[in-house]
């Protein structure tokens, strides 16, 4: 059986929708990765995504949308209600079937090892 995780990043864009599409076209692009939702907010800002899939493709869609996320979010130009720490605030992984907790943070380090 397939091992899943889920992961839902934080992007400080909630009012572009230009920018928002660019970032979760580096989420579809990826084979095996689904995109489950996109919940942009202008109060904050600030856009959730949604997308699960195997560990692999997850962490290659997350590391292109951090990517993308930071060549196109100015925040130096950034205002919103929510407190924010960067292109991207944050990134979960979640494990969704076939994979423990401990597995899922070893991938969450991957991707911070990567993207920062």
């Amino acid at each position: 059986m397939k091992k899943l995780i889920e992961c839902v990043p934080n992007f400080s864009e909630g009012r572009d929708l230009n920018i928002i599409k660019q970032i979760t076209d580096e989420i579809e692009h990826v084979d095996g990765v689904k995109l489950l939702n996109v919940d942009p907010g202008k109060a904050t800002n600030r856009t959730v995504v949604t997308f699960v899939g195997e560990p692999d493709a997850v962490i290659q869609a997350a590391f292109l949308a951090i990517k993308k996320a930071g060549e196109l979010i100015d925040m130096s130009k950034h205002k919103g209600e929510h407190p924010r720490m960067g292109a991207t605030d944050v990134c979960p992984l979640i494990p969704i079937s076939n994979i423990s907790m401990e597995e899922t943070a070893e991938f969450a380090k991957e991707i911070s090892k990567t993207c920062w």
